[in-house]
């Protein structure tokens, strides 16, 4: 855009266009001034104005009234488009109809989210908007955080402390633990205690192979340890070995409850107080007023 134009635009105003679009309409001032409530000396000045900018006379005086000019003529699509992008800024996004939406959503969720919430979620997605698609990564909070705000992602999924003021953060769920074996383990032939859990051998779900965790962390406050056997990254092959072992696990409740009855598990609270903590749903604000993330925004949230 040259200079030139740049000072055209800033000499003018919605209201002129306003007024130059009436004119079009109904070709007399008078009628124009009624209508958007102001003076006949305001439409003068308007009609004066838009001569100016334009550099055309655009309404000839008639006896019925004003002519446009052929340039009005050719110029009054472009205005009204103009006038018409305005207002629906205004208005804000349009109202989301899922059955029709077309579009790719980038989520990153780490796998314990894409375990325990993606399924559910994605089950009543899908279920109301065939045509979205989703791309899921794994992907740590720092990184989650620099995505979103880099626009690369539009959801982060998981625990986050501070995520920052640029984040809106919305509360999924308080994460509960459950003891989790195959059903008929000898664990839950009786009431399950510290002791007879110590004494277990343990899965735990660690993402760079180390074989202490928060439930260790918790045993140790107490003076106690237990033994774990295996470390393993993901936590659906920890549920597929826990089916045909006698390994026990501590993991996600809400994960141990849509998986149990696949995989042949029991599963029980465990013998001690493990300290909960809080899954969220991330999208920058810049985000905020998007129809198709707000709808599926709400769909990871439960009923």
């Amino acid at each position: 855009m040259t200079e030139y134009d740049k000072n055209k635009i800033r000499r003018l105003d919605l209201s002129v266009l306003l007024i130059f679009l009436a004119l079009m309409r109904t070709r007399k001032a008078a009628d124009v001034a009624a209508e958007l409530g102001l003076t006949n000396s305001s439409i003068s000045h308007a009609i004066r104005r838009l001569r100016d900018i334009f550099e055309d006379e655009l309404f000839l005086r008639r006896p019925h009234g004003l002519e446009p000019t052929a340039f009005a003529e050719r110029i009054e699509p472009d205005v009204r488009d103009a006038v018409d992008a305005v207002q629906r800024a205004l208005s804000g996004p349009a109202e989301f109809d899922p059955t029709r939406a077309r579009g790719l959503v980038h989520i990153s969720a780490n796998d314990r989210e894409v375990a325990g919430l993606i399924p559910e979620a994605f089950a009543r997605v899908t279920a109301e908007a065939p045509g979205l698609r989703f791309s899921v990564r794994s992907m740590s909070n720092p990184d989650s955080l620099r995505s979103l705000a880099d626009g690369s992602l539009d959801l982060a999924v998981g625990f986050f402390r501070d995520p920052g003021p640029d984040v809106e953060k919305v509360h999924l769920r308080t994460e509960t633990y459950s003891l989790v074996a195959r059903k008929g383990h000898p664990i839950f032939q009786a009431e399950v205690d510290v002791r007879a859990y110590t004494s277990a051998s343990h899965i735990l779900v660690s993402s760079d192979g180390t074989l202490t965790g928060i439930v260790d962390q918790v045993l140790a406050d107490r003076n106690m340890s237990r033994r774990v056997c295996l470390a393993i990254p993901s936590f659906m092959p920890a549920l597929a070995i826990l089916s045909n072992s006698d390994f026990v696990a501590t993991l996600p409740a809400s994960l141990v409850r849509i998986h149990a009855a696949q995989f042949g598990l029991a599963y029980r609270p465990p013998p001690l107080e493990i300290r909960t903590f809080d899954v969220s749903v991330l999208r920058h604000r810049r985000n905020l007023r998007d129809p198709m993330l707000s709808w599926c925004l709400d769909k990871f949230v439960p009923a």
